[in-house]
C-alpha cells in the first residue's frame, strides 16, 4: 500500500507540471533578428522538448531591446543568450540563468581576445592601446563591445562594428581596422586561416556562453520540468537527443546560476549597464 501511494502521489506531482506548462501555453523563447539561423538549428531541441512534455515555440524580437520588452511584459518566457546580453538581463531584474550547454569539445565558457596584426605592440589591458586605431567587434558582446567600453574612456580613431566575431577577423585581415576584438574560441578555430594576425592580448576572466535565460515571473514547476529535461540530455542516446547534440555541437547542459556571471556582471557595469541601460551606447 505504501509503495501504490508513493507512485500515486509520483503521477500527481508530474500531472501537476504538465498541466501548469499546459495553463501557461508553449514554451516562448525569444530570438533576435540576427539569430534567425537560430531557429533551424534549435529545431531539434524543440522536437525533443515536446516528446519530453513541453510545446515551445519561438517569438522573433526586432533587437535586444525589444527582447528585454518582451521579457518585461510577461511575452516570452526564455532566450538562449550569449553572455553579454544575458548579465543585462540579470542587472535589469528581468531573467535568470537555467542551463547552459557544454560543447563537444568540453568547453561552456569564453572570454576577449585581442587580435592585431603580428609585429605590433601587445594588448596592456588598458583602453590607451586603442588610441588611434581603428577598433572593430561585435555591439553588446561579451568579447567585444561590452569589454571594449568596461576598459574606460578610449580615444579610438574609429569604431567599426562586425555582423559576428568571424566577420570582425576577416575585416581586420583586409586591413579595414587595426585591432579586433573576439570570441577566444572563435580566434583558436580561425586562427590557421590569418598567419598575419596573432592574439596581442585580451580579458582574464570568463563568461558563460548560450546560457538559457529563464523569465522572473515564469512560474517555478515549468522552470524546474525545462531543467530536468535540458539537464537529462547528457545521459540520453535516443535518436531525438543525438540530434539535438549534433545539431547544436553539445555534449550536455549544466546548471548555470548568476554566481556563473560573477566575472561577466563585473564587466558589464563597469561598461556602463544598469538597470536603465538601453542595449545602446
Amino acid at each position: 500500500m505504501q509503495r501504490l501511494f508513493r507512485f500515486a502521489v509520483a503521477t500527481m506531482a508530474m500531472v501537476m507540471v504538465f498541466y501548469t506548462l499546459g495553463q501557461a501555453g508553449e514554451l516562448r523563447i525569444a530570438l533576435t533578428q540576427a539569430q534567425a539561423g537560430d531557429a533551424r538549428k534549435y529545431q531539434p531541441l524543440l522536437d525533443y522538448l515536446l516528446k519530453k512534455g513541453v510545446a515551445a515555440t519561438f517569438v522573433t524580437a526586432q533587437d535586444y531591446q525589444q527582447a528585454a520588452e518582451l521579457f518585461s511584459k510577461g511575452a516570452v518566457d526564455a532566450m538562449f543568450s550569449g553572455s553579454g546580453i544575458a548579465g543585462t538581463l540579470i542587472i535589469k531584474e528581468l531573467a535568470d540563468p537555467l542551463v547552459r550547454p557544454v560543447s563537444a569539445d568540453g568547453v561552456s565558457t569564453y572570454s576577449a581576445a585581442v587580435i592585431a596584426p603580428k609585429g605590433g605592440p601587445l594588448f596592456n589591458g588598458s583602453a590607451d592601446y586603442f588610441t588611434g586605431k581603428r577598433v572593430i567587434f561585435s555591439p553588446l558582446a561579451s568579447a567585444g563591445e561590452f569589454y571594449f567600453h568596461s576598459l574606460g574612456p578610449s580615444r579610438a580613431r574609429e569604431i567599426l562594428k562586425a555582423a559576428n566575431h568571424g566577420a570582425a577577423l576577416d575585416a581586420l585581415s583586409r586591413g579595414l581596422a587595426d585591432v579586433a576584438i573576439v570570441k577566444n574560441h572563435v580566434w583558436t578555430k580561425e586562427a590557421q586561416k590569418y598567419p598575419q594576425l596573432e592574439k596581442a592580448g585580451g580579458d582574464n576572466g570568463d563568461n558563460p556562453d548560450a546560457t538559457l535565460m529563464v523569465s522572473k515571473i515564469m512560474d517555478p514547476a515549468s522552470i524546474h520540468k525545462i531543467s530536468g529535461v535540458l539537464l537529462g540530455i547528457k545521459d540520453d542516446s535516443s535518436p531525438e537527443a543525438i540530434a539535438v547534440k549534433t545539431s547544436l555541437g553539445i555534449q550536455s547542459y549544466i546548471k548555470t546560476t548568476t554566481n556563473d556571471f560573477k566575472h561577466t556582471i563585473i564587466m558589464l557595469k563597469k561598461a556602463g549597464v544598469t538597470k536603465a541601460f538601453a542595449f545602446s551606447y
